[in-house]
């Protein structure tokens, strides 16, 4: 896959660097390469992260990073079977534990939250810091609601990390998901305080809480551009002129026109003639031509919107 010539693989984390250090100098560049592909794509474009990440595997499958990225490369394509596979083999190279939410997660993608709320009780838990404590406490409340436990659910996201005033990385999230819980219990009230209070802590846009919150109030926002389109197409509506009845009611009739003579009357924007008179002596019938008349309407209507515009 092709990689911008900006990417030097230099701006990948320095512990990933140290891992690659065990690589030949140019596939430990290729491999880094990739990986910041990964890093890059991820959230704006989960399918181009999962080839890279690929690509890497293929290249250094006995790296620890490289197995992490691939899982989280799959986890964001929830393909979590796999994902699970490369962060067990990640944990198995470290020996680390910090993946342990993220391996809890796929379990409930993988439609075990039992197994999730196990793993949230094992003692590896106990090993975490305090970020991933919290991430570990979001899993577990999403395997009660997997399960239809809401109460449960609710009580598990109820902890000192949820009372404190203090914004920390995770406030947010772990906010929006307390709220979220409420509104599905039926708690309206609460869940509007919860909402509010994830917005306000929520700086760099990591929840829709704002406009979970909007949603509640009864707030509805327009897009400007739309607004300004449907203006447009109204006032384009009320220029058009009318087909002339004689047309009309010539198509309606599906009959043959017998007459004389026939006066095509149409009306048309800034124009100096109200009538057209077609001669007795050089017509027997009235060619009536159909859908042209509105097509040179629309046309004259058009213009002279597009001059009123300018």
């Amino acid at each position: 896959m092709p990689i911008p010539d900006d990417v030097t693989g230099e701006e990948i984390d320095k512990d990933v660097r140290q891992e690659l250090l065990s690589l030949p100098k140019g596939l430990a560049e290729d491999v880094a390469r990739n990986l910041v592909m990964v890093a890059r794509l991820i959230d704006e474009d989960p399918e181009g992260a999962y080839g890279y990440s690929k690509v890497a595997l293929r290249l250094a499958s006995r790296v620890a990073a490289v197995r992490e990225a691939a899982g989280f490369a799959a986890y964001a394509n929830q393909k979590y079977n796999e994902a699970l596979g490369e962060f067990r083999a990640a944990r198995r190279m470290t020996g680390s534990v910090e993946l342990w939410p993220v391996m809890a997660d796929c379990e409930r993608g993988l439609g075990r939250p039992e197994k999730a709320l196990e793993m949230a009780g094992a003692p590896e838990v106990h090993k975490l810091d305090k970020a991933d404590q919290v991430e570990m406490r979001l899993v577990a409340a999403g395997a009660r609601r997997d399960m239809g436990q809401l109460d449960a659910a609710i009580v598990t996201l109820q902890s000192p990390e949820l009372a404190s005033n203090s914004v920390q990385p995770w406030t947010a999230r772990l906010r929006y998901a307390y709220a979220d819980a409420l509104l599905a219990a039926g708690r309206e009230s609460e869940a509007r305080e919860w909402f509010a209070k994830a917005a306000e802590s929520d700086k760099d846009g990591s929840t829709d809480a704002s406009d979970r919150l909007a949603e509640m109030d009864g707030v509805e926002f327009v897009d400007a551009l739309v607004e300004d389109d449907e203006r447009a197409e109204g006032a384009r509506g009320e220029t058009e002129a009318p087909v002339a009845v004689a047309e009309d009611e010539a198509e309606d009739a599906d009959t043959d026109v017998d007459v004389d003579q026939v006066d095509v009357v149409r009306e048309v924007d800034e124009a100096d003639v109200d009538e057209a008179d077609v001669d007795e002596a050089d017509v027997d019938e009235a060619d009536v031509e159909d859908g042209d008349g509105h097509g040179d309407n629309e046309s004259d209507n058009e213009s002279d919107n597009d001059g009123d515009k300018s």
